[in-house]
């Protein structure tokens, strides 16, 4: 693949992050908002002391609209990139599978690998429920759980492509799988837990809140993978050759 072609892909991707971002914002606004309103109501109505609660420095108004617009958008071309330039590393390389179903391919793997797995693990939580003395250290797990799982696709997706010949594609496709969750079970078995949920905080809110986290990634990944496996198709598919009239032998000789 040359770099005329990672170029197209890369500017291709970037775009499709935007459109899956748009689409993500509009999720993330009608699911995970009011949410996030309830959990902060929660904070507020539970608050020890009324002076603890300062001036915002930035209104609430202005988080869920313009602060989040700007966060998923500029998270959606970033991301874009990324997922194309590692779409340039895979094609061909994961299978014969044709530009769109490598793009949903890569889509889902990445959604996996990337959001699903530390999320079962470290799950996101909404505002008043956590302990701020462990956020730097809760946080410094998600990313060491992220890096994780996705080192171990990528060997899972090694080791599947080297069994393949010796033992066809289906056992080699469930060894490298069970490899992966394997291994993604034991390190959600030594990596420490948190447990930091207010006894009083509604539970329907809080597994409300983390469906709809979920639901803004999968929204995501899913519009990324169908709009850039679009776009790469035609940036790779060959172009019909323009159809030249034919003369035939016998209209020839007249």
């Amino acid at each position: 693949m040359n770099s005329s072609i990672v170029r197209t892909l890369l500017v291709r991707g970037m775009l499709a992050g935007l459109a899956a971002g748009l689409l993500a914002l509009v999720t993330a606004y009608f699911l995970g908002e009011p949410r996030v309103d309830a959990a902060i109501a929660y904070e507020e109505a539970h608050a020890a002391h009324a002076h603890e609660h300062g001036v915002e420095a930035v209104s609430r108004s202005m988080q869920s609209t313009a602060g989040l617009s700007t966060g998923v958008l500029v998270y959606g071309v970033a991301f874009g990139g990324i997922a194309a330039l590692a779409y340039c590393f895979a094609l061909g390389r994961i299978g014969r599978f044709g530009p769109r179903a490598s793009a949903l391919l890569l889509a889902a793997a990445g959604l996996v690998a990337v959001y699903v797995v530390p999320f079962l693990k470290y799950p996101a939580n909404p505002p008043a429920v956590g302990d701020p003395d462990t956020i730097g250290q809760r946080t410094t797990l998600y990313f060491l759980m992220t890096v994780l799982s996705v080192l171990l696709a990528v060997g899972a997706v090694i080791l599947g492509r080297r069994l393949a010949p010796r033992v066809g594609n289906w056992n080699a496709t469930l060894a490298a799988s069970a490899f992966f969750v394997l291994v993604v079970g034991l390190g959600y078995a030594f990596l420490p837990s948190f447990d930091e949920v207010p006894k009083d905080f509604p539970g329907t809110l809080l597994w409300q809140f983390r469906l709809a986290a979920l639901a803004v990634q999968a929204t995501l990944w899913t519009a990324f993978g169908l709009i850039f496996g679009a776009l790469a198709e035609r940036a790779l598919a060959p172009r019909p050759e323009r159809n030249t009239p034919v003369t035939h032998p016998a209209t020839a000789a007249h």
